[in-house]
Formats: C-alpha cells, structure tokens, sequence
C-alpha cells in the first residue's frame, strides 16, 4: 500500500487513531482488546484505506485473537467513526500488529547478549 504524507491524510490518520484508542477504552467491552493499544495510523494516497497499527504484549495466540477481536468490531468501528469526522467516506480499517517496540526491545537485548561473550 502506498501511504501518503499530505498533511490531510496524516491530520485524518491522527483523528482516527485517538478516535479508536478512545472507543477500545470506553466503548468496546471485548476482553481481547483489553491490552491492545493503538500505535499509529497510515491512510493510502486517495484516503480509502486506514491502516491501523496497534501494539500489544503478548504470544502469537493472543495478538491472533486480538486480531480477529478488532476484525469483528470494525463496522461498529467505523460507524462510530463516521458520527465522529466529518468526512465524505470513511476509510476500509485493516488492522496490522505493530512489533516496532519488541524488536526494538528484544533485538537490543539479543546484541546485548552476543556482546557479552
């Protein structure tokens, strides 16, 4: 997916992220997304398609569920989201686990490890 960098398409990326963090806490009662937090948000060039990256700890198992948990409220998602931004069309939700933070955790600790023989 080619991601835009326009300042429309970030503004929008950053409204939708708040807007989802904010229903995963007071909304959204599915128990797994207890832990899910949203990391960022990336629009495609014409703004259909949202990416939305979330970060959580956790086994394959568990972010698989988290997955399917934010596969099954994504119309109510983007209902909510089409009450909240005034925009013509709300963009497809595609939900990715974001590892940027694991890897930056967990690799480093690897190199600290090889260093140390």
């Amino acid at each position: 997916m080619k991601t835009s960098t326009s300042r429309r398409s970030v503004k929008m990326g950053d409204q939708i992220m708040r807007e989802i963090a904010t229903m995963l806490v007071e909304e959204i009662a599915d128990p797994r997304l207890e832990l899910v937090t949203i990391s960022g948000v990336r629009m495609n060039k014409d703004n259909k398609i949202a990416e939305v990256m979330f970060t959580m700890s956790g086994d394959k198992e568990k972010i698989e569920a988290a997955i399917k948990g934010l596969e099954k409220a994504k119309g109510f998602i983007r209902s909510k989201l089409s009450q909240r931004i005034r925009v013509r069309q709300i963009p497809e939700l595609r939900f990715t686990h974001d590892n940027f933070l694991e890897e930056m955790v967990y690799g480093s600790k690897v190199e600290r490890d090889l260093s140390d023989s």
